[in-house]
């Protein structure tokens, strides 16, 4: 396929659709206007610019959102509950061993925004190499363990006996695609530093289309089975990595290293990007490890309460999706202007961020409370009251909250962007911790049970963001008045 053609940029502005079956007809256009753009998010409207620059990681986000609900109900529907609960614990275990590079990525991404804001081009490349070396390495190291010690992590996940197998059918084969997907992430998040939210979104669109395609063609054609859901994310997983990485190396040669910037490794920049990347992957594996623990426990009560719990959280991720993507728009809009020691543009787009914020989350909360025993049925057949109905006390209980999660997004991606990311590994343990804790507890009260799983998480949430708000007011003012980098 040509990655740079007319053709392409026809297919993609002509074929996405957004799940209410609107198509995006001027995306094509937006998309030709951003392709070989970067953006300076230290001018302009405040509220506009961090708008603009969010949507594409909304729509990518959606994207991927709506590949994975597809997924599900593929697997749902034409393979059966075990199926569906294979897949959806899987879920779990995916997002904690891929947050250790994604994390890693995230890190890296909020020094090159400072680098960048600061407009020293010299500082970038050779970040972007320290980076380069570390990610790289720890990818390697995480697929090669993650295949060895497949089964003990299965059955440490306290998996059902009768969905082990299909379980370690489809890890197996998704884990064999670990390394593109670090490949694409490392350059949608440099892509994304420099201010263009665009390109990874329509690289993601390829990938995420011919991830359907693949998914009916191996399952239903083929009968190929869990492992015919896998295949198909591992091809289209290679196809977004390869195209993102040849399109960044000849649509952005500032970004490209040459023999200069890789001939000898610079200690300093080493040292520098290794302590802000590792922190932020320790935030996001510490995150999902929570939630792996999580799962443990929910797959504990059983196949029934496993899968009410795999639709419910595909629904869940779904919803609070765009506060999400806002939250790490906002983190590259903070890093951008705090490298270019503007702070006064950072305190009125913390405010910004807080209004727009609070308003989407909300209305989010009443719609899936209102919509949660439809949006459940979408996945689980009718006949299948008892799934439904715990699908339905969990997205009503945790959906009711969605503000909250949407202010820790925040608190993360500020934190990050103001050269301060343990601060976010702090609040990543009180809000995990609490979550895991109270889950335990509680879930061994035999009148509270899997639904005290459902109370932890809100109220994990809620700690979390009294702990950074206190944080801010006692530390922040000052880290802004003083850019120490």
């Amino acid at each position: 396929m040509d990655f740079q053609g007319p053709a392409f940029l026809s297919l993609v502005g002509s074929c996405i659709i957004i799940p209410e079956g609107i198509i995006l007809r001027d995306f094509q256009c937006y998309v030709m206007s951003q392709l070989y753009t970067k953006g300076n998010l230290t001018e302009g409207g405040i509220t506009v610019t961090m708008l603009r620059f969010a949507l594409p990681l909304m729509l990518g986000n959606l994207l991927q959102q709506c590949y994975n609900i597809a997924d599900t109900l593929i697997v749902a529907r034409v393979l059966g509950a075990e199926a569906l609960a294979a897949v959806g614990s899987s879920y779990a275990l995916i997002v904690f061993i891929t947050s250790v590079f994604i994390g890693l990525c995230m890190g890296c991404s909020a020094l090159f925004s400072i680098h960048y804001g600061a407009h020293d081009l010299k500082a970038l490349r050779r970040s972007i190499f320290s980076s380069m070396l570390i990610v790289g390495a720890t990818t390697l190291f995480l697929n090669v363990l993650s295949l060895t010690f497949l089964t003990p992590i299965i059955r440490l996940m306290q998996t059902p006996t009768e969905v082990e197998q299909l379980t370690r059918d489809y890890l197996f084969v998704v884990f064999l695609g670990m390394v593109p997907v670090c490949v694409y992430n490392f350059y949608a998040f440099l892509l994304r530093a420099v201010g263009n939210s665009v390109v990874p979104l329509v690289f993601l669109a390829v990938s995420v289309m011919l991830n359907i395609a693949l998914d009916l063609l191996f399952i239903l054609a083929f009968g190929m089975g869990v492992e015919g859901a896998a295949w198909a994310t591992v091809v289209s997983q290679v196809v977004a990595a390869f195209g993102l990485y040849l399109y960044t190396r000849r649509h952005f040669p500032e970004l490209s290293l040459t023999r200069a910037d890789c001939r000898a490794v610079d200690g300093a920049s080493l040292k520098r990007v290794a302590s802000w990347s590792f922190l932020t992957c320790l935030q996001q594996s510490v995150m999902n490890f929570g939630i792996l623990m999580v799962q443990g426990l929910v797959n504990s009560f059983g196949t029934a309460v496993m899968a009410a719990f795999a639709a419910a959280v595909k629904i869940d991720s779904f919803a609070y999706m765009p506060v999400q993507d806002f939250g790490n728009a906002f983190s590259t809009f903070i890093a951008q202007n705090f490298g270019a020691g503007r702070s006064d543009r950072i305190r009125r787009g913390i405010r910004s961020a807080v209004i727009v914020t609070t308003v989407f989350a909300l209305t989010v909360s009443a719609l899936v409370f209102w919509l949660s025993p439809w949006l459940m049925s979408m996945f689980v057949s009718e006949s299948e009251s008892e799934i439904i109905a715990i699908g339905v006390e969990y997205l009503r209980i945790e959906g009711s909250f969605y503000v909250g999660i949407g202010y820790l997004f925040l608190l993360y991606g500020l934190y990050r962007a103001l050269a301060m990311p343990s601060m976010s590994v702090v609040l990543t343990v009180v809000s995990l911790g609490t979550r895991v804790v109270l889950a335990y507890a509680l879930a061994a009260i035999p009148s509270v049970g899997y639904t005290g799983i459902w109370w932890s998480v809100p109220i994990g949430w809620a700690l979390a963001d009294l702990t950074g708000l206190w944080y801010y007011r006692r530390k922040c003012n000052m880290r802004m008045k003083i850019n120490t980098l």
